[in-house]
């Protein structure tokens, strides 16, 4: 190993440590926002005892944290399962958790690990090299559910054993981005039980090593978890040593925004997720604490299937762009600290570059693009061309209260130029499915990390390619950027892929998603991570 070495140390309350040059990137700043509820000076120390129940909006279908990327699912998840490391959210540092040091080679290719010693999961087996081994020798048989983790290890050659406690996983290729994608939950570490069964069996029960156990799931009404006895080997960005304070955690499903923010008021849940904008003064009048963040990752948008002749059609995908009034959708539909997408990435997300200048309202400029593509306006408003009429079907997902609202209020804004988006709601459980099998015309969502190589997990052609892109000179940017082990290089060529992406608008951003929890104030220390998923082990209530 060629780079200087990260030194092992206990993972407890380290102070700001020096990474490997290849990764020195994701020390900039990868988000906004509180990431914790405020502190109450008043609560005394913390209290162990108590059950939290959180409402949230949506189920995925799977409990396996390396199959599921809805923030709904994930959050109960994220508490059943440790990762090799964590990423601070305030600097993108990346510290010890499971591994207490790594070293990096000089291109990025080869990473060693030191385990804590110690590490059981839940069934007795210990969290050893060999286990870790295990579950990246099986994540590239994953199937379509298991995008994520599959992006993280790309050009995975294998993980060799050393001891019990040290291994070193190489790539074929250069791989800047694993070590931040070590710190996700789709590189949780499952039990070698878990990791043997086939991927419709993990979603049905999963194993780890976390804070936190399923005690049951229940489809589309609630997961349970209970606490984990014994459990003393939280990430280094946590509050205590030992088990967690909860003795358990209920999920409870439930889609109606207005009814999750009134079963906060009432006192019958802890927490809510998916905070709509006319939920934040009722909650506040009501003591009610709102800790936000700004996402990292692909903003909310659209993104087309350009297998579609409608869509593949560059001049209808830059009218569509141009005549969604961003700023009116956020002060309409969002909460308060929402920003609309000034770029394919998050403003939180490092490497981002603004590019607004590609995504400015002019419905003007987007007729007269249509006018020329030859689109004509017919009788009811809406354009034709050799008798096909400019419709777009849309199929989007509820797993965000203000998916709908958005867009029929983008549905409103496109008709003025002659647009017709058709909406189709879908489960979430729908999605992968759907995108695997081209279905669809186009689609609205996100997709959350808090590193830039997330452009190339959803659009480089050499991967899942769900949208049908074309092999272009946009591959070879995505590919040189995970290469690059300097990260000034590394950033240039982001921020060409940016542009490079936008220019052609193979999708169309509009709007940052900016989590924003509604949390009662007898609950303490929900804590957010670097993707804004949140953590539950240091969080306790007062009676």
């Amino acid at each position: 190993m060629s780079s200087t070495p990260r030194p092992a140390v206990p993972p407890r309350r380290l102070p700001a440590a020096v990474l490997a040059t290849v990764v020195a990137l994701t020390v900039a700043a990868c988000g906004s926002g509180s990431t914790s509820a405020p502190p109450d000076a008043d609560a005394g120390p913390p209290q162990a005892g108590g059950t939290l129940t959180f409402a949230v909006g949506s189920d995925q279908g799977c409990l396996d944290p390396q199959q599921v990327g809805s923030n709904d699912s994930i959050y109960s998840l994220r508490q059943i399962v440790d990762s090799l490391t964590d990423q601070n959210p305030d600097t993108g540092e990346i510290v010890p958790w499971l591994a207490t040091g790594w070293q990096t080679n000089a291109d990025a290719t080869a990473y060693t690990f030191d385990l804590r010693p110690g590490v059981t999961f839940s069934d007795g087996t210990p969290l050893d090299a060999t286990a870790v081994k295990a579950n990246f020798d099986k994540v590239p048989q994953l199937g379509a559910r298991g995008t994520l983790p599959k992006s993280y290890l790309a050009n995975y050659q294998g993980t060799t054993v050393e001891n019990p406690t040290r291994f070193t996983v190489t790539f074929s290729a250069p791989n800047v981005q694993f070590l931040q994608g070590s710190s996700t939950h789709s590189l949780g570490i499952l039990s070698p039980a878990t990791v043997a069964k086939t991927d419709d069996e993990r979603c049905a029960a999963v194993i780890g090593s976390g804070p936190f156990v399923v005690q049951s799931y229940t489809l589309n009404q609630s997961t349970v978890l209970t606490k984990r006895t014994g459990y003393n080997w939280g990430s280094a960005l946590s509050t205590h040593t030992g088990e967690a304070y909860l003795d358990g955690i209920e999920f409870r499903v439930v889609p109606e925004s207005g009814v999750r923010t009134g079963s906060l008021q009432s006192g019958e849940v802890d927490a809510i997720g998916s905070i709509g904008q006319q939920d934040e003064a009722p909650l506040t009048a009501a003591g009610i604490q709102l800790p936000a963040r700004a996402n990292p990752g692909i903003p909310f948008g659209i993104s087309f299937n350009l297998s579609k002749p409608i869509v593949s059609d560059p001049a209808v995908r830059q009218a569509i762009s141009l005549a969604i009034n961003r700023p009116e959708l956020v002060s309409a539909v969002y909460t308060s600290e929402t920003k609309p997408a000034t770029s394919v990435l998050a403003s939180s997300t490092p490497s981002y570059q603004d590019q607004s200048a590609l995504l400015g309202f002019d419905p003007a400029k987007a007729a007269t693009i249509l006018d020329t593509d030859g689109w004509t306006p017919g009788p009811d408003g809406i354009r034709t061309k050799a008798g096909q009429p400019l419709t777009i079907p849309l199929t989007w997902f509820a797993n965000a209260g203000t998916n709908r609202p958005a867009l029929e209020l983008i549905q409103q804004q496109l008709k003025t130029v002659g647009i017709d988006l058709q909406l189709t709601e879908r489960p979430i459980t729908d999605a992968t499915p759907i995108q695997q099998s081209g279905n669809f015309v186009a689609t609205w969502g996100n997709l959350t990390r808090a590193d830039p190589d997330i452009l190339r997990s959803q659009y480089a052609t050499t991967g899942n390619n769900f949208y049908r892109l074309a092999p272009g000179p946009l591959d070879q940017l995505l590919a040189a950027q995970a290469a690059e082990a300097d990260p000034a290089k590394r950033t240039g060529l982001v921020a060409q892929a940016q542009q490079a992406h936008l220019q052609n608008y193979y999708t169309v951003p509009v709007v940052e998603l900016t989590t924003v929890l509604g949390i009662a104030a007898n609950v303490h220390d929900v804590r957010f991570d670097a993707s804004s998923r949140i953590q539950l082990y240091d969080t306790w209530k007062t009676p």
